[in-house]
């Protein structure tokens, strides 16, 4: 596969690899199913203020993150449900809890706006950590797109098998567009069904650095320059040190 050097680097990068980071930035300034272009910039930056909260870090360290009170230190332009979900996502997501998201959607966040923010982190974090591992600067966020979101909820969507609603694919309908390349795809995949457009966001950034869906389940083939069973333990130290449970 065709390589060039990363936009600020001497390192050859994958085509694909830079070409699906550009579409990523400007997914997140695009108006979005739930939020603006504004507030999903807002939500990016957000992201990035949280890997120096303080009070994130008393809660990574207690025994129990319901045994830390206090606030975090947000940059002021989102509500208090929308700062949670961003840090505790950031922070300490391996221990989360069905209980904890309800009490976000209690605050009055939306489940479509929690599953798109969501998303956004996943884009966001994907990108950045890509950035840091160039050793480069972190990129500067784009200004957003102006436009309404689409406010687009799949009529399938129901609460059965996760702590939000999802969409199987059995469920899906030509007016979700597309989001199941492969029949079998995992509960990781449907994870964001409930808002499709920010599900094949993030699988459109996400695949290029794993393997591409068609792939997954088909373990005797490597796609990439290193070998299927390196990309696993790579993927399964990654996992571990995000404290990814799945």
């Amino acid at each position: 596969m065709t390589a060039r050097p990363f936009p600020g680097s001497d390192v050859p990068v994958r085509n694909d690899l830079i070409d699906a980071h550009e579409k990523g930035w400007a997914s997140i300034t695009a108006p979005g199913t739930w939020l603006s272009g504004e507030r999903r910039i807002a939500v990016a930056a957000e992201i990035r203020h949280a890997r120096d909260c303080a009070h994130c870090a008393r809660i990574k360290e207690a025994l129990s993150p319901n045994s830390v009170s206090g606030a975090h230190e947000s940059l002021g332009a989102l509500n208090a449900a929308e700062v949670e979900l961003i840090h505790r996502v950031v922070s300490d997501p391996g221990r989360l809890s069905e209980r904890w998201a309800q009490s976000v959607l209690a605050q009055g966040l939306s489940e479509g706006a929690y599953v798109e923010i969501v998303g956004v982190i996943g884009v966001v974090m994907i990108m950045d950590a890509f950035i840091r591992a160039l050793g480069l600067p972190e990129r500067r966020l784009p200004a957003p797109q102006a436009g309404e979101p689409t406010r687009y909820r799949p009529p399938g969507a129901k609460k059965q098998a996760a702590w939000l609603a999802l969409v199987e694919p059995e469920d899906a309908v030509a007016s979700d567009g597309p989001m199941y390349p492969n029949p079998k795809a995992g509960y990781i995949y449907r994870a964001l069904s409930s808002v499709p457009q920010s599900l094949r966001d993030y699988w459109a950034l996400a695949s290029c650095h794993y393997l591409p869906s068609e792939f997954v389940y088909q373990f005797d083939k490597t796609v990439r320059a290193i070998s299927r069973p390196q990309t696993e333990v790579i993927a399964a130290r990654v996992s571990a040190l995000h404290q990814c449970v799945y």
